[in-house]
C-alpha cells in the first residue's frame, strides 16, 4: 500500500484493518440489529431450532471489487457468542481487493442456521458498503492508469465507518489522505481569515503542532505561490478550470528549485469524464469525495443452501 498523500514519514494506515477497530464496530452493528447484547433476533430464534445446522453461500449479485470480507469471521464469532452456540466455520472463496461478476461465490459459511441468519444482515450491511467504496474507487484507478496521478478518499465518510470505508479505498486501488484532523493540518479559506493570511495560518501550525506537514487549499495561482512561499508541504488546487490548473502546476514546478518538491492535488467538481484531462496537467493527486459519500453498496447476497 502507497504512504498516504502528504505524508513523508511511515505510513499512519496500516494495509488492513486494525482487530480492535472490527470487534468494536461489529458489537456496535449487532447491538444495533438485536439490541443491546447478547440480544435476540425473535423471528429466527422462533422458527429454527438451535440445533438446525446448514450451509449459507455468501454470492456477488453484480460486477464489483470486494473489501470488507475482513469482517466476515468477526460477525459470526460474535453471534455465536452471543447466542451460546458454535461458531461456523468460513471458507473464502475471493478476497478483498478481488474483481467479481455476478453469481459468483465468494464465500461459505458452514454451521448453526441460526448463527448464519442472524449474521446475514451485518455482514452484508459491512461487506456491501465497503465493496461498493472499492468499485468506485477502481473505476478512477482505472481511468487514471498510466498517467502518474492517483485517485484520494477525503474525510467525507459515514460516520462510524472511516476506517472500513478508507481501507476499501485501499482495496480498490486508491490511496488514502489523511485520516483525520488530527495527523496533518489543512488550512482552508476560513483558518486563513481566522488568521489573518496563509502565511500567518502555516506560521501558527509550525509554532503549534511542528511535528505535522501542512497542507493548503488554494483557489487561483497567486494563493499557490503564496503557500508554497511560506512553506507549505501539499497543495489543494481547488476548483481550477483545467487552463488556470495547467498555469498552476507549471508556477509551482517552476518554483521547487527554492522551496523543495511540493505535492499538488486537483480538487472540486472532478468527474471520471476529466480524469485523464486533470492528470494531464501534472498533479499529483485527484481526490474524490464522491468515493466514500456517494459510492452505491455493491450487491451481495447470503443464500442458505438447499
Amino acid at each position: 500500500m502507497s504512504t498516504p498523500a502528504g505524508h513523508r514519514s511511515p505510513s499512519l494506515v496500516e494495509p488492513g484493518l486494525d482487530p480492535a477497530w472490527i470487534q468494536a464496530a461489529v458489537t456496535v452493528a449487532l447491538d444495533e440489529d438485536l439490541g443491546p447484547a447478547p440480544g435476540r433476533d425473535v423471528t429466527t430464534q422462533a422458527t429454527i431450532p438451535a440445533t438446525a445446522e446448514g450451509t449459507a453461500h455468501l454470492v456477488a449479485r453484480e460486477d464489483g471489487v470486494l473489501a470488507g470480507l475482513v469482517v466476515i469471521t468477526e460477525v459470526v464469532q460474535q453471534v455465536a457468542d452471543r447466542l451460546a452456540l458454535p461458531v461456523p466455520e468460513v471458507t473464502f472463496e475471493a478476497q478483498d481487493g478481488d474483481v467479481v461478476r455476478p453469481r459468483q461465490v465468494l464465500a461459505a459459511l458452514t454451521g448453526r442456521t441460526q448463527v448464519l441468519l442472524v449474521a446475514e444482515r451485518t455482514l452484508l450491511n459491512l461487506a456491501s458498503r465497503a465493496s461498493g467504496v472499492a468499485t468506485a474507487t477502481h473505476r478512477w484507478a482505472r481511468a487514471l492508469a498510466g498517467t502518474g496521478a492517483t485517485v484520494l478518499d477525503t474525510r467525507k465518510t459515514t460516520p462510524g465507518l472511516r476506517a472500513l470505508e478508507k481501507y476499501a479505498v485501499r482495496a480498490g486501488g486508491g490511496t488514502n489522505k489523511r485520516m483525520g484532523l488530527h495527523d496533518v493540518a489543512m488550512v482552508k479559506d476560513n483558518h486563513v481569515v481566522a488568521a489573518g493570511s496563509v502565511a500567518a495560518a502555516i506560521a501558527a501550525v509550525r509554532t503549534t503542532f511542528p511535528d505535522v506537514l501542512v497542507q493548503v487549499e488554494a483557489d487561483t495561482v497567486a494563493q499557490a505561490m503564496e503557500a508554497i512561499d511560506s512553506g507549505a508541504d501539499f497543495l489543494l488546487l481547488d476548483n481550477m478550470p483545467t487552463p488556470v490548473l495547467t498555469d498552476a502546476v507549471a508556477a509551482v514546478r517552476a518554483r521547487e528549485a527554492q522551496t523543495g518538491r511540493v505535492e499538488l492535488e486537483a480538487t472540486g467538481n472532478l468527474t471520471l469524464d476529466r480524469a485523464r484531462e486533470v492528470a494531464g496537467t501534472g498533479v499529483d493527486y485527484l481526490s474524490v469525495g464522491a468515493l466514500t459519500h456517494s459510492a452505491p453498496i455493491l450487491d451481495l447476497a447470503l443464500d442458505l443452501q438447499g
